[in-house]
C-alpha cells in the first residue's frame, strides 16, 4: 500500500509537473498573442493614419488641379486677346507699308512732272519757279510723311515686339503651368 501510495504520489507530481509546463506553455502563447495583437494595432493606426495623409494630399492635390486648370483657361483667354492684337498691329503695319507706297508712287508722278516741265522751263520761267516752289513744298511734306510713316513703323514696331514679349510670357507661364501640374 505503501508503494502505491509512492507511485500515486509520484504520478501526481508528474501530472502536477506537467500542468505547470502546459500552463506555462499557454501563458507564453498568450503573451505572444497579446504582443502580436498589440503590433498589428499599432500597423493598424499607423495605417489609418497614413491613409488620412494621403487623403488630405489627394484633397489638396484635387484642389490644385481646379486652381491650375482655371489658370490655364485665363492664361490661354490672354493669349488669345495677345494674338488678336498682334493680328491687328500687323494689319496696322500693311496699311502703313501700302500708304509709304502709295507717297512715293506720288513722289515718282511728282518727280515725273517736274522733269517734265524742267523741260519746257525755257518757255515758262515763272511757271517753273512755280512748279519748284510746289515741288520744294511736295518734298517737304513728302519729308514730313516719311518721318511722320516711320514713327508710326517704329511704333508699330515697338508695339509688335511687345505683343511679341507678352505672348512669349504668357506662353512660357503656360507651360510651367502646365509642368507644375505633373
Amino acid at each position: 500500500m505503501k508503494k502505491v501510495l509512492l507511485e500515486m504520489e509520484d504520478q501526481k507530481n508528474n501530472y502536477e509537473q506537467k500542468a505547470k509546463e502546459s500552463l506555462q506553455k499557454v501563458l507564453e502563447e498568450k503573451m505572444n498573442a497579446e504582443q502580436q495583437l498589440q503590433s498589428t494595432q499599432r500597423s493598424l493606426a499607423l495605417a489609418e493614419q497614413k491613409c488620412e495623409e494621403w487623403r488630405r494630399q489627394y484633397e489638396l492635390l484635387k484642389e490644385d488641379w481646379r486652381t491650375l486648370g482655371s489658370q490655364h483657361r485665363e492664361l490661354e483667354s490672354q493669349l488669345h486677346v495677345l494674338q488678336s492684337k498682334l493680328q491687328g498691329a500687323d494689319s496696322r503695319d500693311l496699311q502703313m507699308n501700302q500708304a509709304l507706297q502709295f507717297l512715293e508712287n506720288e513722289h515718282q508722278e511728282l518727280q515725273a512732272k517736274i522733269e517734265s516741265l524742267q523741260g519746257d522751263r525755257d518757255l515758262c520761267s515763272s511757271d517753273t519757279q512755280d512748279l519748284q516752289d510746289q515741288l520744294k513744298k511736295s518734298e517737304e511734306e513728302k519729308l514730313a510723311l516719311e518721318t511722320r510713316v516711320q514713327q508710326l513703323q517704329n511704333l508699330l514696331q515697338s508695339q509688335s515686339l511687345q505683343l511679341q514679349e507678352q505672348e512669349y510670357l504668357l506662353t512660357k507661364k503656360g507651360q510651367q503651368i502646365y509642368y507644375h501640374k505633373f
